[in-house]
């Protein structure tokens, strides 16, 4: 049983640190090195959107607002947490207002 375990875990770490340990080896042309650079920011949208849209039931437009204040926090570069704070902050008080 432990054998089954430790073969299991084995398999599925090579596949993951493989490519940390051989990406940094292989040179990229310049546009693809541009397209695997917005890979992040695209995915952290898909992931985080939809949510923004139904944070709240039946009121879209307090999420859109929470996520434009976090957008213009991000933009000056100011601290993560504060962002999330700035947004959190954002769409209470739009909740208990509106």
């Amino acid at each position: 049983m432990i054998a089954i375990i430790i073969g299991m875990a084995v398999v599925t770490m090579i596949p993951r640190f493989l490519p940390a340990f051989v990406v940094d080896k292989w040179v990229y042309p310049k546009w693809v090195s541009r397209w695997l650079n917005a890979i992040p920011y695209a995915a952290l949208g898909a992931l985080i959107f939809p949510w923004i849209t139904g944070v709240i039931e039946g009121k879209p437009y307090i999420g859109v607002i929470g996520g434009l204040v976090a957008a213009v926090l991000a933009f000056f570069k100011i601290n993560t947490i504060i962002v999330v704070l700035g947004a959190i902050i954002t769409v209470f008080i739009f909740n208990t207002v509106l």
